[in-house]
């Protein structure tokens, strides 16, 4: 069995708005050689979540984690990517989905979030 990763984010009118995130999916890929890495975006930008799909299905992943990168559980995180992770298992019936929390309920995340913001701050 094969996995691929997911990295699943909002989306923006400005394709500026997704550099960071293409950042993060190299350093996702570089920690994971060989794993499959893609983005997917909700709305406003490509590929969404069935086309990096099928774009990781193509490439032989039977089974892929998505991680919404996202900071919080809102609406979303809760009802919109359920559901389309639904309608794109039912496209891809061979392919299992192990959908994670928001990335912002780690907390590791708010730790090194936390230290960013007050890094180099006098104490």
């Amino acid at each position: 069995m094969t996995t691929g990763l997911i990295l699943f984010a909002h989306g923006a009118r400005d394709p500026r708005w997704a550099e960071p995130f293409e950042r993060l999916r190299q350093k996702v890929a570089a920690a994971r050689p060989g794993m499959p890495v893609t983005l997917a975006f909700l709305e406003l930008m490509t590929p969404d979540l069935g086309a990096a799909t099928a774009a990781l299905a193509a490439q032989g992943c039977t089974s892929i984690r998505v991680v919404p990168i996202f900071l919080g559980q809102g609406g979303h995180v809760r009802q919109d990517l359920p559901r389309l992770v639904g309608e794109t298992q039912t496209r891809h019936p061979g392919v299992t989905f192990d959908l994670q929390p928001a990335i912002g309920e780690d907390d590791t995340v708010l730790a090194r979030i936390a230290d960013v913001c007050v890094g180099g701050m006098p104490t």
